[in-house]
């Protein structure tokens, strides 16, 4: 025979906690998701060009020219590299420029993937050399930027904006 004994105060505990439960569960679900005003413009900026289906050279052309560029067709290099398990100073600087342009290599992390280099003809405004990068995986580009060959160079996104 089992004898189960509860007292009031027992009941009002289980009450109270059920309470709660109900109203966090309630304040949870009525507070709207939290997305940055910028985060909404670079996806609407970034929808308007393709990312996919990189899996030739005259695709990673074509995947320049949507931005503007011209470029010298042949590629000034291509390698293999490893996106870093753990990300410095100068690669969360870098995986910046690359949010701010919609991408993010930190979902890369311990990958190889293939970075392309092109000779940009057409930068304006400026008379040394700029160059593309184009980092590829799995026929997607994943991430990339501008820059010059200058020590006090520049590097910027896809778009140009410095």
């Amino acid at each position: 025979m089992f004898i189960c004994t509860v007292r009031a105060n027992t009941l009002k505990f289980f009450g109270v906690i059920a309470a709660s439960l109900v109203v966090l569960c309630a304040i949870v679900l009525t507070i709207p998701e939290y997305t940055p005003v910028s985060t909404k413009a670079v996806a609407a900026e970034a929808a308007k060009y393709n990312y996919d289906k990189i899996k030739t050279n005259d695709d990673r052309v074509n995947f320049l020219k949507q931005f503007g560029w011209e470029i010298e067709p042949e590629p000034l290099e291509e390698v293999t590299i490893k996106i870093p398990a753990e990300f410095d100073k100068v690669m969360n600087s870098y995986n910046e420029l690359q949010r701010n342009q919609g991408l993010d290599l930190s979902k890369y992390r311990s990958r190889e993937v293939q970075r392309y280099t092109y000779k940009v003809t057409n930068y304006p405004d400026y008379t040394g050399t700029v160059m593309a990068n184009v980092i590829v995986y799995k026929n997607r580009v994943i991430g990339g930027d501008l820059c010059s060959s200058d020590v006090r160079g520049f590097i910027c996104g896809f778009d140009g904006k410095k």
